[in-house]
Formats: C-alpha cells, structure tokens, sequence
C-alpha cells in the first residue's frame, strides 16, 4: 500500500509499515528525526491526487488538548484555535480511503466528533499511560498487543510529563510509542479491511 503519515517528524509510525513491505512516507515541516522517504512540506499540497491508500494524521495538538484548556480563550480570540479545527477537518475529509486522525483529549471530541477509540501506551506494550484518541474512517479499532501493568500513570519514560517548558518539550511530547506504531501496521497494513 502506498502510506502517508502526516505530521510525523519522527519516523517511527514510517518505519513500522516500511518494516511490513509498504511504500510509507512521512510528511511535516520538520526534517525526519531517522534516515528515510520523508516530504518535507505542509501536508495539505501532497493529499490530492498522489494515490494514497492510507493516511494516518499526528496533527499538533497546542491549540486543542485539554491540557491546555486555561490558554483557550486566547487561542479562540486570535483565531489559532479555530486554524487548528479546521486543519484536522482537512485530514479527515482528506481524498483517502482509510485515515486515521491522532490527537490527546481535548475539544475535538465537541468541535467534530467523539473519537473512535481511545487507546494508551500499556496496552501495547508499555508500561506508561497516556490517554490518546484516535478518529478513524473505514478502519477497524486497534486491538491491544501486549497489555502491562502500569508502572507510570500519565508519565512516559522520558517524563515528559515532568519536563520543564522550553523549545523541545513539544518534540519529545508528541512522538508516538513504538508498540502503538507497529500495531497500527500489523492491524491497518492490509489491503483486505
């Protein structure tokens, strides 16, 4: 299948369905973080007409998590909010068969809809929680892979959630665990759903 993953810097949800024989790229305007087929651009320009059979979306979330929830009404006023909104709208009503939209908790689930599933690091082999969700068309739920005890609640093993504000927070916030990367491969990297 031809892959795109929009709005991965990383590489890690890439590698996992070039692992399995697909024709994966990732697209941000970052450069990717590993060596291979990364488009560095903005990912509205390459969604028409390129045959994508597949897209999985990590969108930024600044303007839309929960977590965030005190800044809203400054993101509203200046309108970042709404930018953000309608970016994700974008992915979703993007000319792709199957497209999954990742992003935390937050106002998607009023602005657009609720997420399809929620999902955590534990129960794909790690041992930290971290509540994500996941809107989805024309893809089936993800099935856990390997469930672990929860060592960390809401803490990931680079502690992120202990890492102070600055620059690179965000980067180290928003990479995706490998065991949720390779199990969107194994699940979703089929011809057959």
């Amino acid at each position: 299948m031809k892959i795109l993953i929009a709005c991965e810097f990383s590489g890690i949800v890439r590698d996992a369905f070039i692992r399995r024989g697909h024709d994966a790229w990732s697209c941000d305007l970052l450069p990717s973080e590993r060596p291979g087929p990364h488009i560095q651009q903005e990912v509205g320009s390459i969604l028409q007409g390129n045959g994508w059979d597949l897209l999985i979306a990590f969108p930024p979330c600044t303007d839309l998590a929960a977590s965030g929830a005190r800044h809203f009404p400054a993101k509203i006023a200046d309108g970042r909010q709404g930018r953000a909104i309608d970016f994700v709208r974008a992915l979703l009503a993007a000319p792709v068969a199957r497209i999954s939209v990742e992003n935390p908790v937050g106002i998607l689930s009023s602005r657009i809809r609720p997420p399809d599933q929620i999902i955590h690091p534990w129960q794909f082999g790690h041992e930290e929680s971290k509540k994500t969700c996941l809107w989805l068309r024309n893809l089936p739920l993800l099935i856990p892979t390997d469930i672990r005890e929860i060592r960390n609640r809401n803490l990931t093993p680079s502690g992120q959630n202990r890492i102070p504000p600055g620059p690179e927070r965000w980067k180290i916030r928003s990479r995706t665990y490998e065991g949720i990367a390779n199990a969107m491969a194994e699940q979703w990297g089929v011809d057959t759903i």
